[in-house]
């Protein structure tokens, strides 16, 4: 389990790619990273392999390689890195699993006076579970939908977060790894029987966030 708060970029250093499987190798300058232990590459939960300075290797299945953007990087490629969550650490973002629902695409970018204006086209199925002012993993970053239309979603970068990811290297086409709220997931699987529909009303009427305007 992850916040979706990045702690450091990270770089390929070398990625194998080998029938079914494959593994990278990521340098980065966190430490306290264990083998075996689980590190989220751009929003994707790999298991730590291998140690050397500066660098750690994780092993890739097929799953991963076809299904995120882990199998579009090469060396040289910047990813963002977060270590799991302990009971010690802040909650800051909001519960991120690493467990990616679907690849987005960058409809466009527009960098604004002081941040980052971001529309993301999303795979139909997971449109149900994105809702205004709801959180969503972009690539491991935890944000906040600032709009939703019928086929995506907009977020606002903040400068703090541009400069703390690789989302600011983000253009239009640009693929990205979604994961959507594991609450909303919960929420629309119970509400499944009754056909009832997740809406901005029905998440401010029980609480979870307050409606203005």
């Amino acid at each position: 389990m992850f916040t979706g708060i990045i702690e450091d970029i990270g770089r390929v250093k070398s990625i194998e790619k080998k029938g079914a499987f494959g593994r990278i190798k990521i340098e980065t300058s966190l430490d306290g990273i264990e083998i075996g232990g689980s590190i989220a590459v751009s929003g994707v939960c790999l298991t730590v392999t291998a140690l050397s300075k500066g660098a750690f290797d994780a092993d890739l299945s097929n799953e991963t390689l076809g299904t995120t953007t882990i199998g579009m990087l090469k060396s040289g490629d910047d990813v963002n890195l977060e270590r799991a969550l302990t009971l010690s650490k802040p909650l800051g973002g909001h519960l991120v699993t690493g467990h990616v629902d679907g690849l987005g695409a960058v409809a466009s970018a527009a960098v604004k006076t002081d941040f980052m204006s971001l529309e993301v086209e999303a795979p139909p199925a997971l449109m149900s579970q994105i809702v205004l002012k709801g959180s969503i993993s972009v690539d491991g970053v935890s944000l906040t939908i600032a709009g939703v239309a019928s086929s995506g979603f907009n977020i606002s970068v903040i400068p703090q977060t541009l400069k703390a990811t690789t989302l600011g290297r983000l253009g239009k086409g640009s693929k990205v790894n979604v994961e959507t709220d594991i609450i909303g997931k919960y929420v629309e699987k119970f509400l499944s029987g009754g056909k009832k529909a997740i809406t901005e009303d029905f998440l401010a009427m029980h609480g979870f966030f307050s409606k203005r305007g």
